[in-house]
C-alpha cells in the first residue's frame, strides 16, 4: 500500500485560499479586489503586518471569507475617514487608482492599526447583495399566483441589514423585461430564458425577517460597515446598494436578532390562515452548523404539513447548488422552491453569487 499523501500545512492551505480569492474577483469583474488579496498574501509570505493579524487564524479561511474580512477593513477605513489618505486613493474617488499607491498606504494602516483591524475582521461580511433579488423574483410572482387575492406575509433568515426585504419596490429591468416601480432601487441582470409571470402584483400584507447579527442601517457607522463589503470598484453595485438602503430606511422594517431555527418555530405556527406565507434566504444556509440547518427544515416541513389551499405555504432560496443537494464541486447558484400543500420542489434558475446572469428555465424544465 503506498503511504498517503501528506496534509497541506496551514500556509499551503492559506496560499491556495489568497489564489482562489483573487481570481474569483477577477472573474466576478472587481480586479482591484483581486490585486489587494494578491498584495496580502505577498505581505504575508514576507512577514509583513498581514501575517501579524491572521498567522494564527483559528477557523477555515473559506468558511469565514477571510479575504473579505480584510478587503471589508480596508474599505471600511477609507469608507469613515480613518484614513482620508487611502480614502483619496481608493476606486471610489479615482477612477485612475494604483495599486502602487494603494497598498502601502494599506499595509501601514494593517500595521499601525492592528487593534483595530483585529476587531474588525472577528465579524463575518454581510455583503446584502440586493441584486439577487432579480433571481428570486421569479419564484416570489409564481407564489403569489397560487395565493388567494395574491396576498402572502414574506419571512427572511439570514437578513442582515434587511435590504431584500424590500424586493417587490424594486425596478427590475432587462434586455428582455421589466417588472417594479419607475424610480425604485435599480435592478439588471443578464436575462436568459422565459420572463417570470410579469403580470403579477403581489400584495405583501406583514414582512418580518431575521438575523444572529443585524446590522442598523440608520445608524451611520453600522452602515457604512455594511457597505464595506462591497468591492470598491464596483459603481454599479454600490448605486444599487444605496437605492435599496434608502428605500429600507422608509420602510422601516426591523430585522430580528435571532437564531432561525428558533425564529421559524416560533412563528411559523402563527401564520395567518387566511393568505400565503414564504419563506425566502440567499446565500445563507451554508453558514449555520448542520444542526441548525435540519432544524430549519424541520420549522419549515411541519409548517408545511399543515397548509392550506387558503394558506400556502412557499420555501424559496438562492444557494450554491452543493448546499441544495447537488455536487459539492458545482459553480453554480440555484434558485430553488419547495410549495405546500404537497411539498412540490422545482428548481427555477441557475444564477451565480452576484446573480450578474440568470437562467430561468421553462416551467416544465424544473428538477
Amino acid at each position: 500500500m503506498e503511504p498517503s499523501a501528506s496534509a497541506p500545512s496551514r500556509d499551503e492551505i492559506l496560499r491556495a485560499y489568497f489564489r482562489e480569492q483573487a481570481r474569483v474577483c477577477d472573474e466576478y469583474g472587481s480586479p482591484f479586489t483581486a490585486r489587494l488579496i494578491e498584495s496580502m498574501w505577498l505581505d504575508y509570505e514576507a512577514g509583513g503586518p498581514v501575517a501579524a493579524l491572521i498567522a494564527d487564524w483559528p477557523g477555515s479561511p473559506l468558511a469565514d471569507a477571510l479575504t473579505m474580512r480584510l478587503c471589508g477593513a480596508l474599505h471600511a477605513a477609507a469608507l469613515t475617514g480613518r484614513d482620508p489618505a487611502l480614502a483619496a486613493e481608493y476606486p471610489e474617488q479615482r477612477a485612475d487608482y494604483s495599486l502602487d499607491a494603494v497598498w502601502p498606504l494599506a499595509r501601514a494602516l494593517f500595521a499601525r492599526e492592528r487593534a483595530w483591524v483585529t476587531e474588525f475582521i472577528r465579524s463575518p461580511p454581510q455583503t446584502n447583495e440586493v441584486r439577487r433579488s432579480i433571481a428570486l423574483l421569479p419564484g416570489f410572482l409564481a407564489f403569489a399566483q397560487a395565493c388567494p387575492n395574491g396576498e402572502l406575509d414574506t419571512l427572511e433568515i439570514g437578513a442582515s441589514a434587511g435590504l431584500n426585504l424590500g424586493w417587490d419596490g424594486f425596478s427590475y429591468r432587462t434586455d428582455s423585461w421589466s417588472w417594479g416601480p419607475d424610480g425604485g432601487a435599480p435592478i439588471d441582470t443578464e436575462w436568459h430564458g422565459p420572463p417570470p409571470l410579469l403580470s403579477i402584483v403581489p400584495r405583501i400584507r406583514a414582512r418580518a425577517a431575521c438575523d444572529q447579527n443585524p446590522l442598523d442601517i440608520n445608524d451611520r457607522d453600522q452602515r457604512l460597515r455594511l457597505r464595506s463589503y462591497v468591492w470598491a470598484d464596483q459603481h454599479a453595485r454600490l448605486a444599487r446598494f444605496d437605492a435599496a438602503v434608502e428605500l429600507a430606511r422608509a420602510r422601516a422594517i426591523p430585522v430580528e436578532r435571532a437564531d432561525a431555527a428558533e425564529w421559524l418555530t416560533r412563528r411559523l405556527p402563527q401564520r395567518a390562515p387566511d393568505r400565503g406565507t414564504i419563506v425566502y434566504h440567499s446565500l445563507f444556509l451554508q453558514y449555520p452548523p448542520r444542526a441548525t440547518r435540519r432544524a430549519i427544515a424541520a420549522a419549515i416541513e411541519g409548517a408545511g404539513a399543515r397548509a392550506t389551499p387558503e394558506a400556502p405555504l412557499a420555501w424559496l432560496r438562492l444557494e450554491p447548488e452543493g448546499v441544495l443537494g447537488g455536487s459539492r464541486e458545482s459553480p453554480r447558484f440555484l434558485v430553488d422552491m419547495i410549495t405546500w400543500p404537497g411539498a412540490v420542489r422545482r428548481t427555477l434558475a441557475y444564477t451565480d453569487g452576484h446573480a450578474r446572469a440568470v437562467q430561468l428555465l421553462a416551467p416544465d424544465s424544473g428538477a
